[in-house]
């Protein structure tokens, strides 16, 4: 199964997000029948590690590694308090994707990030490696829009502050390709802790 650590923005923070992001270019050409390939509302996460695909008789070691992520910090510490804000671009022309940023307590979410990686290391769980970069996925343009648009809604998410909300919960997630891709959950862990249901 293809799976993925994440953390959700609050149902409000999304609800703001989508009302921005409706305003937005590549949303806009959407509209026109443009394929801008704008991301699915249930699909917006922050990725604090991928992990790709994962063997179900490995799922006891995944568990268990984010169960010593959330332990881990050992100081009681409140979860980070973020906003959505800002934005960018990865990639040029056919490999432009564009995104939302975070505002807020970000290097605490950078180190619970790093945590559940070091944990999935000692467990000999595989990642992609590449650094974090807090942000959820707004389009995948690639070329089919003009870069003055991209410029357009950069400049539209760099003005952009959504409402506060707590990271407190991360999830491990099972992802389904396909024309209709499709996120579940299939557990969660409170970032203070204890895992989400327990």
């Amino acid at each position: 199964m293809r799976l993925f650590i994440a953390v959700y923005p609050s149902a409000e923070a999304l609800d703001d997000l989508s009302r921005l992001v409706r305003t937005l270019a590549v949303s806009r050409a959407a509209e026109r029948g443009v394929n801008a390939r704008v991301i699915r509302r249930p699909l917006w996460h922050v990725t604090a590690a991928f992990l790709g695909d994962v063997d179900e008789q490995r799922l006891p070691r995944v568990h268990a590694a984010l169960d010593a992520a959330v332990a881990a910090d050992g100081t009681g510490a409140q979860p980070p308090t973020l906003a959505v804000g800002g934005g960018g671009r990865f990639g040029r022309g056919r490999f432009t994707l564009l995104w939302a940023g975070l505002r807020g307590e970000v290097p605490q979410l950078s180190a619970l990030a790093s945590r559940a990686r070091r944990e999935l290391r000692r467990a000999r769980v595989r990642y992609d490696e590449k650094p974090f970069r807090p942000h959820l996925t707004i389009a995948r343009p690639g070329d089919r829009i003009s870069a003055e648009a991209i410029a357009e809604d950069i400049a539209t998410l760099d003005r952009y502050h959504g409402p506060r909300w707590s990271a407190d919960q991360i999830h491990l997630v099972r992802s389904t390709l396909g024309p209709h891709p499709v996120h579940e959950t299939i557990a969660a862990w409170s970032v203070t802790g204890a895992r989400a249901g327990d």
